[in-house]
C-alpha cells in the first residue's frame, strides 16, 4: 500500500513537470549531484540519475545500481507478491551517497577515489536493457482479474544518460562500467556502446554478482522486456531475437565490437539471490548447481572472447563493489581490492576461484551489513 501512495504522488509530479535542458558538467557541485530527467520508473513515476565530478574528469566511472526485476503481472504488481523489484528511483538504495564499498571516499585503498562518476538509479524492472511499455494480466487470489502497466524504459532512460555522459565527458583517459546484480547485466550490455563511442579509450566493464543466469528460461524475461528491439546493429547481435539471446552474448558481442574493452566478471559461489532469481525464472529448488552454471557461463564467454577475467568468491553474500568486503575480501592472498585495481591500470590479473572452504577460501563472507 505505501508503494501505490508513493506512486499516486509522484505521477503527481511527472504530468505537471516540463524537462528541461540537463545541466552541463562545469555547472554541477562538486558532491554528488541529482538531475532530473524525463524518463520513467516502472509504474511511470520520475527518473533521475547522479552525477559527481572529479578535479579534471579524466577518468570515469559509469555505475547501473540493481534491485530485482519484474517479468509477469504479480512481480510487477505493487500490491502482489512476489514483489521482487526497486519501483522508484528516489529510494534509499538509488541513493550513491548511502553505499559504501567504492563509493567510500574516505578510503586510501579506493581504486576510484579519483574518479568522477555517472550513477544511474534502478526502477524499471528490466535490468536497464527494457524496450518499453508492457501490459502484464493476471488473476489474483481473490480471483480477480487484475491488469498492470509497466514502464520497462531501461533502454530510454538509459540512452538519456549516455547521450549526456558522451556530450559532457568528451575526452576521458579511462572510462569504466560497472553494475551490481541487475546492474551487472546493464553494464554488460552497455559497455559495448560505451566503448564504441570511446574507440580510442580503454574502457573496463567490471560486473558483480550476475553471472548464473544461464537458464533456459531466460527467454520469458527478454521477451516481457522486448529486449532484442534495443540491440545495436551490430554483426555480433546479427539474427538474435528474444527467444535466442542470452546474458552472456552480451559480454561476448560488447568485447568483440571493441578491441579497446576489457570485461571481467564478480560473483560469490553460493549467492543467495542469484539462487532465489534463478529459480523464480523457473529452475526447481535443488535442481542446479550455482558454481558449476557460473564455470559453464565463464568458459561460454571464454571460448568466444581474447580475453575475459573472473574472480569468485566462497560464501551466499550477493554483491560486493558497494559493500565494505570491498576493501576486506582475498582469496589465496589476492585481495578482491587490488585485483580490481590492477584491472584499470590495465595490468594482467589472473582468474581467482574460491568455491568453497576446502579450496583454501580466505574468510569467505556469509553475511554482508551493507
Amino acid at each position: 500500500m505505501k508503494y501505490l501512495v508513493l506512486a499516486l504522488l509522484l505521477l503527481g509530479t511527472v504530468s505537471a513537470q516540463a524537462q528541461s535542458e540537463l545541466p552541463s558538467l562545469d555547472s554541477l557541485d562538486s558532491g554528488w549531484n541529482t538531475i532530473a530527467t524525463d524518463g520513467v520508473c516502472s509504474t511511470g513515476t520520475p527518473y533521475q540519475f547522479f552525477a559527481k565530478p572529479s578535479a579534471d574528469n579524466s577518468n570515469l566511472l559509469i555505475f547501473f545500481n540493481g534491485g530485482g526485476g519484474c517479468w509477469f503481472g504479480e512481480a510487477c504488481d505493487l500490491n502482489s507478491q512476489p514483489n521482487i523489484h526497486s519501483p522508484f528511483a528516489e529510494m534509499d538504495q538509488n541513493n550513491p551517497a548511502n553505499s559504501r564499498g567504492i563509493f567510500n571516499f574516505e578510503s586510501s585503498a579506493n581504486p576510484f577515489s579519483d574518479y568522477a562518476m555517472v550513477f544511474l538509479p534502478y526502477c524499471t524492472g528490466d535490468v536497464h536493457i527494457g524496450g518499453g511499455t508492457r501490459e502484464y494480466s493476471y488473476t489474483n487470489p481473490a480471483g480477480t482479474e487484475v491488469s498492470v502497466t509497466t514502464y520497462h524504459e531501461g533502454y530510454a532512460n538509459t540512452k538519456t544518460i549516455l547521450e549526456w555522459v558522451f556530450e559532457n565527458f568528451t575526452t576521458p583517459n579511462t572510462v569504466v562500467l560497472s553494475g551490481s546484480s541487475a546492474g551487472a547485466i546493464g553494464s554488460s550490455f552497455y559497455s559495448g556502446l560505451v566503448a564504441e563511442h570511446y574507440s580510442s579509450v580503454p574502457v573496463v566493464l567490471i560486473a558483480d554478482a550476475a553471472g548464473g543466469y544461464g537458464s533456459p528460461f531466460l527467454p520469458d524475461t527478454l521477451n516481457a522486456w522486448n529486449t532484442a528491439t534495443v540491440l545495436p546493429d551490430w554483426e555480433e547481435y546479427t539474427g538474435e531475437t528474444n527467444d535466442s539471446i542470452t546474458f552472456e552474448d552480451f559480454y561476448i558481442a560488447s568485447a568483440n565490437h571493441n578491441p579497446n574493452l576489457t570485461i571481467a566478471q564478480y560473483n560469490a559461489a553460493e549467492d543467495a539471490v542469484q539462487i532465489t532469481f534463478t529459480q523464480l525464472m523457473g529452475d526447481a529448488p535443488g535442481s542446479f548447481s550455482l558454481p558449476q552454471r557460473l564455470l559453464n557461463n565463464y568458459l561460454e564467454i571464454e571460448s568466444a572472447v581474447d580475453e575475459f577475467y573472473s574472480y569468485t568468491a566462497g560464501g551466499t553474500v550477493h554483491m560486493i563493489m558497494q559493500a565494505p568486503i570491498f576493501y576486506e575480501y582475498q582469496v589465496e592472498g589476492i585481495r578482491f581490492v587490488d585485483w580490481v585495481a590492477d584491472l584499470l591500470r590495465g595490468q594482467e590479473v589472473s582468474d581467482v576461484s574460491c568455491v568453497n572452504e576446502a579450496l583454501g577460501c580466505d574468510a569467505a563472507p556469509q553475511t554482508n551489513s551493507d
